[in-house]
């Protein structure tokens, strides 16, 4: 049923258009409509506790989207205790102490005692020498006492509850700047949604901890350690990033993941799951009065808590170029990534138009040199925002080498690309169909309530306002060709760029 985004930047391949797409999506029946016609049916309101709430009103049909964004991600984690965010995201949907539990009281004891067994057997595995019989021991109380566990649960109560009521694309998602839970009901169960929702943020109980847990460390062998593009992008994303937790993957640290115990969840959840940290969007046919009444019976008594600040850490500039490189028995790919700043800079827009002129499609520069023209390469493309927007991330261009062709091929003649942006300007057709294309997103995206909800809550957090939504449109209609270059100037530089390879072996890497 989940489907979370740890991989997010491991989606390399095709992700310029969808964040292009993304970056403009507005609402209209039957076009797109300006500022003050869009104002008309968003409806906005903050509970005492800090609780934000963005209600749009859409009627073409009797259904909603509700969206519930926390203001957390990877890149809010503490080292030693990476992967939380992704964790949390698992432990939200296992229920509360009246819902996916036959008897809480009785397995509150059963869940007491599986962490203080999973203590004992940290504590022990510390020492600088484990008592393996002792570890042993421990080891079977601690799969007895989960399996005794499982005699309280009633799984997957919070989901069916939603999909009898008609829920549609029940789901979550972790990046590295957010945590997003969502899901589309017929409108007249929106008080349903309320009283799922509510609970679920004031008191989860975090039952099947180390079972979810388990899961999700496979999940980590699957698409990282076992596939060589995500070994790569965790190598590269590493070494562009020595300071900044952006450089850590959203999944987490197999060794961390391996130690993280269910208080740790807690406290996790304690300080970045309050009110303040959250923004919810409820987009659809609903009354905005009716709504803000629900809201304030459901959520108003959920405890007010410190809204966390932005990360203190600053990625210094590079000294210069850094290299990766991965062996592999695995078809070679190149990823070349250069500094840039956040989605709050004034220039984001113009990186947007460079997305679309290098790497939007088959008509983009990368796609015709590298692929039609020179067929050096099988795929060529470019985005930027890896692997989050909040903080300065990278522009990234990649290539597939054809078969018969090398990876030195492919770097050179993306370099290339990239080195003709700086030295010549790009055509006013190329111009032009940036900003068209940029509005055929938005147009794409009319009837997506969900997408809607989404990006009205990410511009209101990540950018202080969810009008930006719509001013990013006016910057791309205002970026000019002398803009391009004058970016591309300052940040394609051979210091401020990272490159990761991966090599094609003939032979297994050794064990």
């Amino acid at each position: 049923m989940r489907s979370s985004t740890h991989r997010r930047h491991a989606g390399v391949l095709g992700m310029a258009l969808l964040f292009l797409a993304q970056a403009t999506w507005l609402v209209g029946s039957t076009g797109a409509q300006d500022l003050a016609e869009f104002e008309k049916r968003v409806t906005e309101f903050t509970l005492p506790n800090g609780l934000h709430f963005i209600v749009l009103e859409r009627h073409e049909a009797p259904v909603a989207a509700f969206l519930t964004f926390a203001n957390v991600g990877a890149v809010d984690e503490q080292r030693g205790k990476t992967g939380l965010a992704h964790v949390f995201e698992h432990m939200a949907f296992k229920g509360t102490r009246t819902i996916g539990t036959r008897d809480y009281p009785a397995e509150a004891k059963t869940l007491a005692r599986i962490d203080e067994l999973f203590a004992a057997i940290q504590a022990e595995r510390g020492k600088p020498n484990p008592d393996k019989a002792r570890l042993d021991g421990l080891q079977k109380q601690f799969t007895q006492a989960q399996a005794d566990a499982q005699k309280y649960l009633v799984h997957d109560e919070f989901e069916e509850t939603l999909q009898r009521a008609g829920g549609q694309g029940l789901n979550a998602s972790t990046g590295s700047d957010q945590t997003i839970y969502f899901v589309s009901l017929p409108s007249n169960k929106a008080e349903l949604w309320m009283a799922l929702e509510s609970d679920r943020f004031l008191d989860p109980v975090l039952r099947e901890f180390y079972k979810e847990l388990a899961v999700i460390m496979e999940e980590r062998r699957r698409s990282v350690e076992s596939d060589p593009t995500g070994r790569l992008l965790e190598e590269f994303m590493g070494v562009a990033y020595k300071a900044h937790p952006y450089g850590t993957e959203v999944i987490g640290h197999m060794s961390d993941l391996e130690g993280l115990s269910r208080a740790d969840a807690e406290a996790f959840f304690k300080r970045y799951y309050n009110p303040s940290n959250l923004t919810i969007a409820v987009v659809g046919d609903v009354d905005p009065g009716q709504v803000r009444h629900m809201a304030e019976r459901y959520f108003a008594h959920i405890p007010k808590g410190p809204r966390t600040g932005l990360v203190q850490t600053v990625e210094p500039p590079q000294l210069g170029e850094r290299r990766v490189v991965v062996e592999d028995q695995a078809q070679p790919l190149v990823v070349i990534g250069f500094h840039k700043p956040g989605i709050n800079d004034p220039n984001n827009a113009v990186f947007d138009a460079m997305t679309d002129i290098l790497g939007a499609g088959r008509t983009s520069r990368l796609y015709r040199s590298l692929v039609r023209d020179k067929r050096i390469a099988v795929q060529a493309s470019a985005f930027h925002g890896m692997p989050g927007e909040k903080y300065p991330g990278l522009f990234v261009v990649y290539s597939v080498p054809a078969k018969g062709h090398t990876n030195e091929e492919s770097e050179q003649a993306l370099l290339a690309e990239v080195e003709r942006l700086k030295t010549e300007l790009v055509s006013p057709e190329e111009v032009k169909k940036a900003k068209t294309r940029a509005r055929a997103g938005l147009i794409r995206q009319l009837g997506s309530n969900i997408g809607l909800a989404q990006r009205l809550t990410y511009y209101q957090v990540v950018t202080g306002n969810w009008r930006n939504l719509f001013t990013q449109l006016q910057r791309i209609d205002k970026v000019t060709a002398e803009d391009i270059q004058r970016v591309a100037k300052e940040t394609f530089t051979r210091k401020n760029r990272t490159v990761g390879l991966i090599e094609t072996t003939s032979t297994p890497k050794p064990d």
